[in-house]
């Protein structure tokens, strides 16, 4: 099962924990006596490390398991020691006590957006979503419990240090309706290795960077210096696979070319002048943006469900190892953030191509989603519910496409009114598949009834099939809108649970299962005559009459409800369409009596169809000979 429940019992267990907590941090406060002794056992120490430090620089060596050891003895509140030990392994050299560099946590946040950034490390350790919920009801969370880490990791003397493992001094200020906080790991007051987070009123995108102030012999020693970020993508929905299937890290070169790692399994690459990168959980993105292009990053994605009959936390482990390259003895990197819903027109406001990281489809398929569908949904969506805007979409496309399906059923009621004649033909030739194809394309071009003429309109309406079936899976504006006995048009709709069954699920569907019987009738329709006159050697129309509706009851009983229902309105339509152009359009005695009038006129045949004459004249030329 994929769906999380809480009984009573756990909900009574959490409160009466955290009520305990609560007590025991409680009685464990410092009384004002033991706040007054701490601070002289500091000022005491102080001064103790100072008579001491000419002594502990005149030492040839230093043994690791001294530094050890006196790591183990000292406080980490105390980050002067801590600072002067590494100092002796040859990193930093810290001169001042930075009483506010200790492990807490500064909240940075505006009416969207929840970030808290640890003042170990000085990365964001929670980012939360304040206007969205996952499908259980729970906030949405994109870092939580230590799923992302973000690392700056530089060597000094041969000896590689990590920022996230060193205490950083915070200072929250505003500018304007912008809120700004600066997180110092600081050698002096002067000397400093600083993050700055900017955050905007009502964004979802902040500014983010990474400079280096007065410490020019320490950056050009450090050869070679990266920026490691890591994350675990939450679930958020209720089908692991589909939102599995979406969850994707996609990148963009200096020169705007867009890439991604795979989806469905493990993957990895080493790029360069990369200039943003996403960590995309299907509907919810972290994306990291940079002025300056990496020149180098090594990108993985590691897929973490094994088992999607059971419950899991995380869908996918995305990492980024970025190359950092100093500039004139200083590091020097303006970038930007971006924790926030994977929706079209959020990310297209961003400028910057931010939209390219969605799965819109590929050239003519993505056109269309961008220029058309998405606008058209968007005004229609804004002032009825997505169930019915989903449904007047669809007739608006199907009206749009009508003249092309007219044309498509105009050369199938010709090649039925044709009929007779062409049995008469296979009857005649019996046994000479080469003179039944000749005599049939010569039948065909005399009444104007050329079957390619059928399978064009079909091959014109694939991109708009196709743009469609990108766009729905990843249209944000259908989450958790409900229609009918659907909750949620963004994942599947359920009328029964049952018993897991491979590929299929735990659920039953209904939108796919009336979008099954539509494409099953449809294809009655459609492929009805060409049944009776298929030839050997064709394929077996039969099966895949059947073949397709079994592989949409099966394949969408997991897709996003408002797909299925696009597809079950989609082919209805059709069929009205159909049934009023046989029966009030198209009249077959009157094809049947034009056919009668072109046999009798000269038929010019074009290029194509005089080669393909001589190529079946030639052919049975051949054969005659061969059997001579």
């Amino acid at each position: 099962m994929e769906e999380k429940k809480f009984d009573i019992n756990t909900i009574i267990g959490f409160v009466l924990i955290g009520a305990i907590l609560l007590y025991m941090l409680y009685i464990n406060q410092p009384t004002p006596e033991e706040i007054e002794a701490e601070k002289a056992r500091t000022e005491q120490v102080v001064e103790e490390d100072n008579s001491t430090d000419d002594a502990l620089e005149d030492k040839e060596t230093v043994s690791m398991d001294e530094v050890s050891a006196e790591v183990a003895d000292t406080d980490q509140s105390d980050s002067l020691d801590i600072l002067k030990l590494e100092n002796r392994l040859g990193s930093f050299s810290y001169s001042s006590s930075i009483s506010s560099a200790k492990e807490n946590i500064t909240v940075l946040e505006n009416e969207v957006l929840y970030l808290a950034i640890n003042n170990k490390g000085g990365y964001i350790t929670e980012a939360r979503l304040k206007e969205h919920t996952i499908y259980d009801g729970s906030p949405v969370y994109l870092i939580k419990d230590g799923n992302s880490s973000m690392n700056l990791q530089f060597t000094s003397e041969n000896r590689m240090l990590n920022s996230q493992e060193l205490f950083f001094e915070p200072t929250l200020t505003t500018d304007g309706s912008t809120k700004v906080l600066s997180m110092k790991l600081k050698t002096s007051e002067s000397e400093y290795l600083e993050y700055r987070y900017e955050l905007p009123a009502n964004e979802y995108m902040l500014g983010f960077s990474i400079k280096t102030h007065g410490l020019d012999d320490v950056i050009s020693m450090s050869q070679p210096m990266f920026l490691d970020w890591n994350l675990k993508g939450y679930r958020h929905a209720k089908s692991i696979t589909y939102e599995n299937r979406y969850s994707r890290l996609t990148y963009e070169h200096e020169d705007e070319k867009h890439s991604k790692l795979s989806p469905a399994s493990d993957d990895e690459e080493t790029e360069i002048n990369v200039t943003w990168m996403n960590f995309r959980q299907h509907f919810f993105s972290s994306m990291l943006l940079t002025d300056t292009p990496f020149e180098e990053v090594h990108l993985t994605s590691k897929d973490l469900v094994q088992d999607e009959e059971i419950d899991t936390v995380y869908t996918k482990q995305y990492g980024a190892k970025m190359l950092l390259k100093p500039k004139a003895g200083s590091l020097s990197y303006d970038m930007n953030m971006y924790y926030g819903p994977t929706d079209y027109q959020v990310l297209k406001g961003y400028g910057r191509n931010l939209d390219e990281a969605m799965p819109m489809g590929w050239g003519i398929f993505g056109m269309i989603n961008k220029y058309i569908i998405i606008p058209l949904f968007g005004f229609l969506s804004g002032f009825m519910p997505a169930g019915i805007a989903i449904i007047f979409l669809t007739i608006l496309i199907k009206l749009v496409l009508s003249p092309v399906q007219y044309k498509q059923y105009l050369s199938q009621a010709k090649l039925k009114v044709l009929k007779p004649e062409l049995d008469e033909i296979r009857k005649k030739y019996e046994g000479n598949k080469m003179k039944i194809q000749q005599e049939t394309m010569k039948l065909q071009n005399v009444a104007g009834a050329n079957p390619l003429k059928g399978c064009l309109p079909a091959l014109l309406q694939i991109p708009v099939f196709y743009a469609l079936f990108t766009f729905f899976p990843s249209a944000f504006d259908l989450r958790q809108k409900s229609f009918l006995w659907a909750d949620d048009l963004s994942s599947f709709d359920t009328i029964a649970e049952i018993p897991y069954i491979p590929f299929y699920g735990d659920h039953i569907s209904l939108f796919p299962i009336l979008a099954s019987i539509a494409i099953f009738i449809y294809m009655m329709m459609t492929t009805g005559q060409s049944m009776q006159q298929q030839q050997p050697g064709m394929p077996n129309m039969k099966f895949i009459m059947y073949l397709s509706p079994l592989f949409m009851l099966v394949f969408f009983n997991n897709y996003a409800s408002g797909l299925s229902l696009y597809y079950f309105v989609s082919n209805m339509i059709t069929i009205g369409i159909m049934l009023v152009i046989k029966n009030f359009i198209i009249d077959e005695d009157k094809i049947h009596a034009k056919i009668q009038v072109n046999k009798t006129k000269p038929k010019k045949q074009n290029r194509f169809q005089r080669k393909m004459s001589e190529m079946m004249e030639q052919a049975e030329q051949q054969k005659k000979a061969g059997k001579k």
